[in-house]
């Protein structure tokens, strides 16, 4: 893990940030073809709930969590999951899949009466619970982020920026009530 803050990304080549360290996960496939990416969806995710720090997460998006390691990944060690991207809580953002591919962050999910999320969604995990405050490093990568992938994906805008809890409302409730979607607009601002 990277010590210190991280630069914020400037661009997007090749479907990777450019400058943001890769992590590659087996668990992605192709978006449909001629889908459009249009939509930015925020998650949050620790290993163990309520852990910070470590390499978990990042074991689990590459289906290497060991479930012997601790009581809850027993749970989820052979779940088949992933995200493009997760911010750390100290800013480091590493990228699991490249962002013209479908990661399996949304599972059954639907914005604005479209369907199936992960077809044209982007997933960023932050590195946090429902229930206690994201960083302030973390909500200023978020925007950054934000705003390269606008850049490069002009159909995900303001508006198409989301919580995993909007799209699959009852199943899931990340990012959570801790999560200030004001505070991050506002960073969008700028």
């Amino acid at each position: 893990m990277r010590e210190g803050p991280q630069r914020p990304p400037e661009q997007v080549v090749d479907h990777w940030l450019e400058g943001v360290r890769r992590s590659p996960s087996p668990w992605f496939n192709e978006r449909p073809a001629g889908q459009a990416i249009s939509l930015l969806v925020v998650h949050n995710i620790s290993l163990p709930p309520y852990c910070f720090g470590g390499g978990h997460i990042e074991a689990l998006f590459q289906g290497r969590l060991k479930p012997d390691d601790h009581p809850y990944f027993a749970k989820v060690a052979g779940l088949q999951v992933s995200a493009h991207l997760l911010i750390r809580r100290t800013g480091e953002l590493v990228q699991f899949v490249p962002f013209d591919k479908r990661a399996w962050h949304a599972g059954r999910s639907v914005f604005q009466g479209q369907v199936e999320c992960n077809d044209y969604a982007i997933g960023i995990e932050l590195e946090g619970v429902d229930d206690q405050p994201f960083t302030t490093i973390q909500y200023q990568q978020l925007a950054a982020v934000a705003k390269v992938l606008m850049q490069a994906y002009p159909q995900i805008n303001a508006d198409r920026m989301t919580g995993h809890s909007d799209i699959a409302p009852g199943r899931k409730t990340d990012p959570g009530p801790a999560f200030n979607w004001a505070y991050f607009r506002q960073l969008l601002a700028y």
